[in-house]
């Protein structure tokens, strides 16, 4: 079965992002909303979930299930954009805006692999 390319490239930037959980930990850990336990294990995690997720996205017998995965994934790690977005002091500087952007890219991320779910 011949995947799209758009599979191959959704699979290429979750691995990308998850091996950056483990190569820059320090950038995710920060953004981890403070009520939540354990940040650096819950970064662990949710870098090994991109990897893996990824992964599967390009194997036929997984993709569906990859795909409701990364859903899941996107979904569980909201709160923390959220939380990156209001810890952002002051007025609306460029890295804010792009804060504010991230938001509603989630759906449009969700709605990118809700189409491998069908």
């Amino acid at each position: 079965m011949n995947l799209p390319w758009h599979l191959y490239l959704m699979a290429f930037l979750y691995i990308i992002a998850g091996i950056n959980h483990f190569k820059n930990p320090g950038m995710y850990i920060k953004i981890i909303p403070s009520y939540l336990p354990n940040p650096k294990l819950l970064n662990i995690l949710s870098g090994a979930a991109e990897i893996i997720l990824g992964i599967l996205l390009i194997v036929p017998f997984t993709t569906k299930l990859a795909a409701w995965g990364i859903i899941a994934l996107l979904i569980a790690v909201f709160p923390a954009n959220v939380y990156m977005f209001c810890k952002k002091k002051g007025s609306f500087s460029l890295l804010k805006i792009i804060l504010l952007i991230r938001l509603p890219l989630q759906i449009v991320l969700i709605l990118w692999a809700y189409q491998y779910t069908l």
